[in-house]
């Protein structure tokens, strides 16, 4: 392929509506969610920073504190938030990207 051909080929995919449609879409669902982790994340260092005693409860007998909960929680959110993206990616972008590759060629 040419250097004339592969910038048509660029043309023709940048300017194609469901290529933005994808990228919209693709992008403004990964800053949901990164937002949503970065809440996850200052609420729980907030809560270390200006909560100690609350982070310091035990949990029961043992000695588990609440802070290790919600540490985990914290990790667990982490985990959970990349398996729904990977679920939209395999389902709704991956869809986009075939029907892209539909129309261009």
């Amino acid at each position: 392929m040419t250097s004339s051909e592969t910038q048509r080929m660029n043309e023709r995919i940048l300017g194609n509506p469901k290529f933005r449609e994808l990228v919209k879409t693709r992008s403004g669902f990964a800053w949901t969610l990164a937002a949503v982790m970065l809440a996850i994340y200052l609420g729980f260092i907030f809560l270390v920073a200006f909560a100690q005693p609350l982070m310091a409860m035990k949990i029961g007998a043992g000695v588990t504190s609440l802070g290790i909960v919600l540490g985990l929680v914290v990790i667990v959110s982490a985990f959970l938030l990349t398996g729904i993206y990977v679920h939209r990616a395999n389902g709704r972008f991956d869809e986009l990207t075939r029907e892209l590759q539909k129309e261009i060629g």
